[in-house]
């Protein structure tokens, strides 16, 4: 056979083995639930969940032990916020947590009798805040209100006759409501894709060992899946194909039904995917060929989402996470791609801007790729011996 046969035959098997894939693919329902359902419906799930982006009007019960008019005037400018509700007056901190613990309220501010007199003394004046922390937008919402009302009431103090009040502003950068699902919701649409790429090639595997006397080779096409890399590239092709319309939906069209910000260069973002999809199909590639049975995928990998959430550096800055932790989450594709897709659609950063987390994605592309080849090499190996056993026998 010479070159031009050879490089004819290669690609011949590899269209073979990628239209068996999604043959596959389309027979099973559980994976197509897993590559379209998922991807379809959980950014729908999750975007509408955080729609509202913040809360409003959280209760708020106070204990004004000052019964001063700066003290009024201090929780009047709270309650004139669009954050906090004052639903009651309580005349002791016990009474108030009464109120929170039958979940009239979910925050207390107490209001020292010492309040006024230390202000006019050209002390700091000290109120304390006790928030139910079941909820963190709570914490968010009463928090902000205080400060800010804080800060707008001492404005109007002046301490001493020459002093002048100084007017600040803030402005939130990159996401100007404050939003959760600003914040949330891009990290979670990249994470989807991976994991969901995990369970639906995790289930695909676990069905070809079930059929095929536990090995990852198709016995019926045996003389097709003869190469290594081959039957990489043939089963990734398949995969890219149904996920370039997965990554369109949960990238581009999400954002734009829920209004999440979207400052990216699509050019941009369609190179950076590309290394992610790759470490992302073949990390779980590599991960499926451990699978032994169907439901296993759903019991090992479901839960893991939550870990690499947290892993990603999103919810915890990596810089203040634990050296062993953000080393464990260099390992997962996510945490690069979440941080990549961040900053690029968020931040409206350029290609050169994240070259951390691209290279760092086609590192764990060329890993990932390397560990999933040698994996089904050992299986050509073993499918090769089980023959030639038969061929001694017989």
């Amino acid at each position: 056979m010479n070159i031009r046969q050879a490089i004819h035959q290669s690609i011949s098997d590899c269209f073979i083995i990628w239209r068996q894939e999604l043959t596959n693919i389309r027979r099973d329902i559980a994976v197509v639930l897993m590559f379209i359902g998922v991807p379809l419906l959980y950014p729908l799930l999750y975007g509408s969940i955080y729609n509202t982006e913040t809360i409003r009007d959280v209760p708020l019960v106070v204990v004004d032990e000052s019964h001063s008019a700066l003290a009024r005037e201090f929780v009047r400018r709270i309650g004139a916020t669009a954050e906090v509700q004052i639903v009651a007056y309580a005349p002791s901190l016990r009474q108030a947590r009464d109120v929170t613990d039958r979940k009239e309220a979910y925050g207390i501010l107490q209001i020292p009798a010492d309040f006024s007199a230390k202000i006019h003394r050209d002390e700091q004046a000290v109120v304390a805040l006790y928030i139910d922390m079941s909820g963190l937008l709570f914490y968010k919402a009463i928090l902000l209100a205080t400060t800010e009302a804080s800060l707008d009431m001492r404005r109007t103090i002046r301490v001493q006759p020459h002093d002048a009040p100084l007017a600040t502003e803030a402005v939130a950068l990159y996401n100007p409501h404050g939003g959760f699902a600003s914040f949330l919701l891009p990290a979670i649409l990249i994470l989807v894709i991976q994991q969901s790429l995990l369970l639906g090639i995790g289930i695909l595997a676990a069905t070809t060992r079930e059929r095929n006397r536990r090995r990852l080779i198709p016995v019926a096409m045996r003389h097709i899946y003869t190469r290594t890399f081959r039957i990489v590239f043939g089963k990734t092709m398949a995969y890219l194909a149904l996920y370039t319309f997965v990554c369109f939906w949960t990238l581009v069209i999400v954002p734009y039904l829920f209004r999440i910000p979207q400052l990216t260069n699509y050019s941009t973002l369609l190179l950076f995917l590309l290394p992610y999809l790759l470490a992302a199909t073949f990390f779980a590639m590599f991960l499926s060929t451990f699978i032994r049975g169907r439901e296993t995928p759903m019991m090992l990998l479901v839960f893991t989402s939550l870990i690499f959430l947290f892993l990603s550096g999103v919810s915890w800055p990596l810089a203040a996470m634990p050296d062993a932790w953000r080393y464990i989450g260099y390992l997962i594709p996510s945490t690069f791609g979440i941080q990549g897709f961040v900053k690029i659609n968020t931040m409206s950063a350029e290609l050169w801007e994240v070259a951390f987390e691209y290279r760092n994605l086609w590192l764990q592309a060329g890993i990932y790729f390397t560990l999933t080849a040698l994996m089904y090499y050992r299986e050509l190996l073993k499918v090769k011996r089980e023959e030639l056993n038969v061929k001694r026998d017989a």
